[in-house]
C-alpha cells in the first residue's frame, strides 16, 4: 500500500508500506516495514525502511507544512533515508524531491516533478488509508513498558 506516491510520468518517488514488522510482538507490533522506490529514465532504486507511528504523525505534519509552501525534511535520522520535498524548487520551478541514504549507501537522488494541483491532498488520502489499514494498537505507558490499546 502506498504511503507516498509522487509521479509526473518521467520521475517518480514512492514509499510503499509492506506490513507490520512483527505482528503480535508487543514492542514491535506497530512498526511497519516499508520501502522507498525512486524511478526516472536515468536512475532507479529501492531501499528498505521501517516506519513507527511517530513517523506517520510527522508525515502528517509535513504535509501541512508543504501545503503552506514550506520545504520539509522527513525521516532525518542516521538509520533511514532522508527525504526532502520542496513544494516549489526555484531551480526547476517545480516540486522537487531529494532522497539521501547517507547512513548506508551514501547515494543521493534529486527528482524534479511537474505535479498536478491537489497532489498534497492525494498524499493525505494515502496516509489516511495506511492509518486505517495499520492503526496504532500498542501504547507505551512508560519508557520501555508497552500494553495493548483498549
Amino acid at each position: 500500500m502506498e504511503l507516498i506516491s509522487l509521479s509526473d510520468g518521467d520521475n517518480s518517488f514512492r514509499v510503499r508500506v509492506l506490513g507490520r514488522r512483527s505482528p503480535g510482538v508487543l514492542h514491535l507490533h506497530d512498526q511497519l516495514d516499508a520501502e522507498v522506490i525512486v524511478a526516472s529514465s536515468f536512475v532507479g532504486g529501492r531501499l528498505a525502511m521501517s516506519l513507527f507511528p511517530s513517523d506517520l504523525e510527522e508525515w502528517s505534519r509535513a504535509l501541512d507544512l508543504l501545503a503552506a509552501g514550506q520545504d520539509i525534511y522527513w525521516r532525518d535520522d542516521d538509520h533511514s533515508p532522508e527525504i526532502k520535498i520542496q513544494p516549489y524548487g526555484e531551480e526547476h520551478e517545480t516540486v522537487a524531491v531529494r532522497v539521501e541514504d547517507l547512513g548506508s549507501s551514501c547515494v543521493s537522488v534529486f527528482l524534479p516533478m511537474s505535479l498536478e494541483e491537489g497532489w498534497i491532498d492525494e498524499q493525505r488520502k494515502l496516509l489516511g488509508q495506511v492509518l486505517q489499514e495499520w492503526p496504532s494498537e500498542v501504547l507505551e505507558s512508560s519508557p520501555g513498558a508497552y500494553e495493548w490499546r483498549r
